[in-house]
């Protein structure tokens, strides 16, 4: 099994690992706190927390299977080789279960709290119902070969697909507005920072073991990361460059907007 070859590199490695796992893990309280000091959830976009969740049971699942299966890590050797160490270190799966735990929460605030006319639209919920369905299948596929490496993959191609549509619709509702007024841009500023030092801990990796297979070998959270940044990097424009707070002419409509939900349909549900 594949083993550090430097001390340095390693300690440098975890430290840019925790420092990913505490700016991604404080980037939910924001939230969670406002929900409570105003016993309110009304212009919280209920499809964005059920996409979210998703996402990140998604990438639990796969983040728990690769470092804890032993199965799991025998196909990985199998196919990578066995001088290569895994993808998936304990910060990512101390970040999933955080990320879990949180958005579950959130979601049961949006249960007891004041909700308004706010629902979870139907197209959403048909979101959600194809991609668990997509799992459900894989799951009967994978069974009878013992596919388990290529079965946790799929989970991980789930979270990087609901990553990108949970970041569209706030882009998209930017640009209509032609205004961020409302919306949070210390989540985003962390949610960077969170991104580069994911990408410094593989790269450190990949630098002591020679090799780049840590960067296609856990292509889900290589793609969450450059997702992440990517529209991390709109939004930051987009809040300071294209739409900064004093060139909007129309803030008593953002309470408006913002109830609108973040994935539309022609009715919700």
């Amino acid at each position: 099994m594949g083993s550090w070859n430097s001390t340095e590199m390693e300690v440098l490695s975890s430290v840019f690992g925790w420092i990913a796992f505490c700016a991604w893990s404080i980037s939910f309280y924001p939230q969670v706190i406002l929900n409570f000091k105003r016993k309110s959830v009304i212009g919280l976009n209920f499809d964005f927390v059920v996409l979210n969740l998703t996402k990140h049971s998604s990438y639990l699942i796969y983040n728990a299977s690769v470092f804890f299966s032993s199965a799991v890590q025998r196909q990985y050797h199998q196919k990578y080789g066995f001088n290569e160490m895994i993808p998936v270190a304990a910060n990512d799966v101390a970040f999933s279960i955080h990320a879990v735990v949180l958005t579950a929460f959130t979601l049961f605030q949006i249960a007891i709290y004041d909700r308004g006319g706010q629902k979870v639209s139907k197209t959403s919920i048909s979101i959600l119902s194809v991609a668990w369905l997509t799992v459900i299948i894989c799951v009967f596929i994978a069974i009878p070969n013992h596919s388990w490496l290529w079965l946790v993959s799929c989970f991980s191609t789930l979270q990087v697909v609901m990553t990108v549509i949970k970041y569209i619709p706030q882009a998209v509702m930017n640009f209509k507005r032609k205004s961020t007024v409302g919306f949070s841009i210390g989540n985003i500023l962390l949610d960077l920072l969170g991104g580069l030092a994911n990408y410094g801990q593989m790269a450190v990796q990949s630098i002591d073991q020679h090799s780049w297979v840590n960067f296609y070998g856990n292509i889900g959270k290589t793609l969450l990361s450059l997702v992440s940044i990517f529209f991390d990097i709109l939004f930051i424009l987009q809040h300071y460059v294209v739409y900064p707070a004093h060139k909007s002419v129309k803030p008593q409509s953002s309470d408006l907007v913002s109830q609108e939900p973040l994935v539309t349909s022609s009715e919700d549900a």
